[in-house]
């Protein structure tokens, strides 16, 4: 690769020894490289993991599905959880907040035979998540999170179940050390944290320190780090520096699915390619909107890919015009014409690898319901309207 394409902070990092790095285990599952895509909501659905398959190995997780949503059987619940054709591995996010409902919706998608992996969100920093006692809110009373969690592991049987969470709610509050005893006592098959708090949201710098505390103290199942893997050569240097036994990528790949290509490349001891010009970006863009015209109806479609479209071409230099039309397009053939009058050539600007796409903003006041605090040992579910469908993590 390019040195220019090489972060200043990643400079000196060589790329994986042979055998540095071991296949991830999770549960009876073998994961090469040890790299997980992050649930993300609105992005990580079938068309998009299957963009991102193309370009590399590791498991790649969808987005965020509501446990009591999916056991009333909401129509569009059971399209998002549903996968392509050749997803021989087939990974599913759940966020639940009840035992009872996450128990009965781990139950039949383990019982109808619909997935190989479960993954539970406990990470959500989004205000109106915590605020009714969801997301990174519910590591706060641990022993509701441990009987949400043990309903999934016993539902599960065999399927393996992991958990993903962040730091703790703010400084003065973490918890992601219980959080990570109460998954490795109650079965879970592996642990993933970003390693930011909910008060963070996504400022400032992960601390990655975190990651390789929690490994110090879970030692019976993987930990995997989460946060600020924005190119290959991050995923080596924390792998290295905390100890974990591999990483989740979620901003990073926003408009760069061929991170995955990169990172299998880095882990198995191969320099990582350049990054790809304006024209065949402008060709993993069309890939990218047919899939998802072929999963969804077209004009659902393509308003859900102008997001993708700004995260594309993000950095390229006088982009600012292709941008205001791409985000305009309403068919797969306005978005062909719009990208055949790009220049083909342009390369890949390299003060675009790590500028952060998808969601920002500053530190927050975590929100949480009035007196969440006083027991900790409540056991009580908060109510449905705490299973709000918005994915964080």
């Amino acid at each position: 690769m390019d040195p220019r394409y090489i972060g200043e902070i990643n400079r000196d990092v060589p790329l994986a020894a042979p055998r540095e790095f071991a296949a991830l285990r999770i549960g009876p599952l073998e994961v090469w490289p040890p790299v997980v895509l992050a649930p993300m909501a609105g992005v990580t659905n079938a068309p998009f993991r299957t963009l991102c398959r193309r370009f590399g190995g590791g498991l790649y997780v969808s987005e965020m599905i509501t446990a009591r949503a999916l056991v009333e059987g909401h129509a569009k619940t059971l399209k998002l959880a549903g996968f392509a054709p050749d997803e021989d591995t087939r990974s599913l996010q759940l966020y639940g907040v009840d035992p009872h409902y996450t128990g009965e919706a781990v139950r039949w998608l383990v019982g109808e035979g619909l997935v190989d992996h479960i993954d539970m969100n406990f990470g959500c920093p989004v205000r109106k998540v915590t605020r009714r006692g969801g997301g990174a809110a519910l590591p706060a009373r641990p022993r509701l999170l441990r009987d949400i969690v043990r309903a999934a592991v016993r539902a599960a049987g065999e399927v393996p179940v992991t958990i993903k969470f962040r730091t703790g709610v703010d400084d003065d509050l973490p918890t992601y050390r219980d959080t990570g005893t109460i998954a490795e006592d109650e079965g879970c098959a592996a642990i993933a944290m970003h390693a930011r708090s909910a008060a963070q949201l996504y400022a400032g710098e992960a601390r990655w320190e975190t990651i390789a505390d929690l490994k110090q103290r879970v030692r019976s199942i993987p930990v995997l780090g989460n946060g600020d893997i924005w190119e290959a050569h991050d995923a080596l240097r924390m792998l290295r520096s905390t100890g974990c036994d591999g990483v989740v990528i979620g901003r990073g790949c926003l408009g760069r699915p061929w991170l995955f290509r990169d990172c299998d490349d880095a882990l198995s001891g191969r320099e990582p390619g350049d990054p790809p010009d304006l024209g065949t970006v402008a060709d993993v863009m069309l890939e990218h909107a047919r899939l998802l015209c072929e999963w969804w109806d077209e004009p659902f479609a393509m308003r859900g890919f102008r997001k993708h479209a700004t995260w594309y071409t993000k950095g390229f230099p006088a982009s600012k015009d292709l941008r205001t039309r791409l985000v305009q397009v309403e068919t797969l053939a306005e978005l062909r014409g719009v990208l055949e009058e790009a220049p083909r050539e342009l390369p890949f600007p390299p003060g675009a690898v790590r500028v952060p796409r998808g969601k920002r903003g500053g530190r927050q006041q975590v929100v949480l319901p009035e007196g969440w605090l006083d027991d900790p040992d409540d056991a009580t579910p908060p109510g449905p309207e705490a299973e709000d469908p918005v994915s964080g993590g």
